[in-house]
């Protein structure tokens, strides 16, 4: 089935917008759904997840010995001068970093692997809702922000989801462990280095709260530079901007864009950048309260220089796994931002969906009914389609004519469920079109569109877009069909030339004979062909209109056309005019009626 929609948004349709900016409950509430959404990402690798944690948990445990080690080193072996002690202590502390060093790889290699499932699980599973979501969707959804969201937003979470865990439970693990060893070794020291921690979450909430309104303006930004990149930097677009000398305005607002973002790098990058620097400061001046301390008249003579060594030592390890920790949650905070703009895409209702119940059409014949079909498309003035009944007998050929807006396409797009009816009912084959499976009905309604979309590869792999199993001689017999075989055949590569960005290597009515053939691969029981024929030149139209001819034997077409000479011979003709069928019958019988057809074919 042609991939190209159909005139989309004829009937208007609003952009898709940026949700209202959420009040302070909402944004506590987001924040609790998006948690618990994140940690469902895990769920089936949990048991991988905690394996990875029993390897921190290991790894923190062998960590302590080190200390320990340390200090029987400076008040045991060193003053005893016993080597064979000595050397067994600095073996165990080398024994001690080599099982820390080979667990830490492997506790990498597993988060990692687990991260990156994640990540693929989150992009696909956004890429196919977006492939479920129905024409509207993408008519006022700008490209670029679907993009953005796909490859920034996800691609901004990444490191969020592929260490966030595993540096929590590492983080965690270490800082426990070691206030547990430091209150082991001396609780008075203890409590003098753990006073820095009330203030030390509290700045980081704060900095996480800074960083996470940042974030989001940042990938709006992102969104609306990857809008601009696309627009501009398309054939199209280039071809546009040169012709309307619109290049410099174009660069001027592509800088204004990233100087934007570069103020938000700056912004995120520095905020609470001080706080943070003051809580250094803090914890370096730690070993000098607790030098202090030890050497008070109160304290003096209760602990040893090792374990004073060995204290200093663990504090100055606390630092690094609690910074880390408390720096992973802001990064986690601030993510929710990334999360939310995914999960909004991922909510998204499908408004086309596959039928609760469906009924498969076995053995189409092709016969296509509009039931008292209207359709409006969102914040139109007026209805696009009102009261529409139409009957298209199997085999037989049905044109669509009016001015433009009458309804001609969007009628057209109602058989192939590119949008559904708001009343009445499309069947086929006495089967309502929203009970027929979505895989179903593409194989039996084939649609040939006036805007011809290529894909930047060869033209067997275009042809084969519509049916991957199809051999080189159909490909061949397709083309034939749609009077563009010759052509292909006469270029240096035939069937393997690159048909470029668009299909800009070939001309409008080429590309046009490329789309037919394509159509035609799936052999579909029913066409609608969207003034198929509007890029052609006159030869080449009277080709292509015989090969229609005799393609549609045991077919049914639905022909919307300007040029009333494509559908002279139609079985039934129906004049539309703002969405209602105001004449019908055959090209004679209009004529003589000398009603609205006879004025357009005048």
């Amino acid at each position: 089935m042609e991939t190209t929609p159909m005139n989309p948004n004829r009937g208007g349709g609003e952009r898709f917008r940026t949700p209202d900016k959420p009040t302070a409950a909402e944004r506590q509430q987001a924040r609790e759904v998006s948690l618990r959404r994140i940690a469902r990402l895990f769920t089936p690798y949990r048991w991988s997840v905690a394996g990875v944690v029993a390897i921190i948990v290991a790894a923190s445990v062998v960590g302590l010995a080190s200390p320990f080690l340390l200090r029987a080193v400076i008040d045991t072996a060193l003053p005893q001068q016993d080597v064979r002690l000595l050397v067994l202590l600095t073996v165990g502390m080398v024994a001690v970093a080599a099982v820390t060093s080979v667990l830490g790889v492997w506790q990498t290699w597993i988060s990692t692997q687990i991260g990156q499932r994640v990540m693929h699980g989150l992009r696909t599973d956004v890429f196919a809702h977006l492939q479920r979501q129905s024409l509207a969707f993408f008519t006022r959804t700008r490209t670029g922000e679907v993009q953005s969201r796909i490859t920034n937003d996800i691609g901004g979470m990444q490191s969020v989801v592929t260490s966030t865990a595993t540096s929590i439970a590492s983080n965690l693990t270490t800082t426990v462990a070691t206030a547990v060893a430091m209150v082991a070794l001396s609780w008075r020291l203890a409590l003098i280095s753990l006073v820095v921690l009330p203030p030390a979450i509290w700045l980081s909430r704060k900095v996480a709260r800074m960083r996470r309104e940042i974030t989001t303006e940042q990938q709006r930004e992102l969104a609306d530079l990857n809008v601009t990149i696309e627009e501009s930097l398309s054939v199209n677009g280039v071809q546009l901007a040169k012709a309307l000398g619109a290049g410099p305005a174009l660069v001027e607002r592509f800088t204004a864009s990233s100087t934007r973002l570069i103020d938000l790098e700056l912004r995120s990058a520095l905020a609470g950048r001080w706080r943070m620097a003051a809580m250094s400061v803090l914890f370096a001046a730690i070993p000098a309260v607790i030098y202090l301390s030890a050497g008070l008249p109160m304290t003096r003579g209760t602990m040893t220089i090792g374990t004073l060594i060995a204290f200093t030592a663990l504090q100055g390890q606390l630092f690094r796994p609690l910074m880390g920790l408390l720096n992973t949650g802001v990064q986690v905070v601030s993510s929710l931002a990334l999360f939310q703009r995914v999960f909004e895409y991922l909510d998204l209702p499908v408004d086309i969906d596959e039928p609760a119940d469906p009924v498969h059409l076995t053995a189409p014949r092709g016969h296509v009914r509009f039931e008292h079909v209207g359709f409006s498309y969102p914040d139109a003035d007026r209805p696009a389609l009102a009261d529409v009944s139409l009957d298209v007998p199997a085999g037989t050929t049905l044109a669509l004519v009016g001015e433009t807006g009458s309804g001609k396409t969007t009628l057209g797009s109602l058989v192939a469920r590119l949008h559904d009816p708001t009343e009445g009912r499309v069947l086929i084959d006495g089967v309502d079109v929203r009970r027929v499976p979505l895989a179903e009905l593409a194989e039996v309604v084939g649609i040939v569109s006036q805007e011809t979309y290529l894909l930047h590869t060869t033209v067997r792999e275009n042809l084969r877009y519509a049916r991957p199993d199809a051999t080189d001689a159909e490909l061949e017999q397709a083309a034939r069909a749609a009077r563009i075989h010759d052509l292909i055949a006469s270029l240096p590569d035939g069937y393997d030339t690159v048909v470029g960005s668009r299909g800009h290597r070939f001309s409008g009515g080429e590309k046009q004979r490329l789309a037919i053939a394509r159509t035609l691969l799936r052999n579909p029981k029913v066409l609608v062909l969207d003034e198929a024929t509007s890029a052609l030149d006159t030869e080449t139209e009277r080709a292509v209109q015989e090969a229609f001819d005799a393609l549609a034997e045991g077919r049914t077409t639905i022909t919307i056309a300007h040029r009333l000479s494509t559908v002279r011979d139609a079985d039934q003709i129906v004049v539309l005019d703002h969405g209602r069928v105001v004449e019908q019958g055959t090209h004679a019988s209009l004529l003589a009626d000398e009603g609205r057809y006879a004025t357009l074919a005048a």
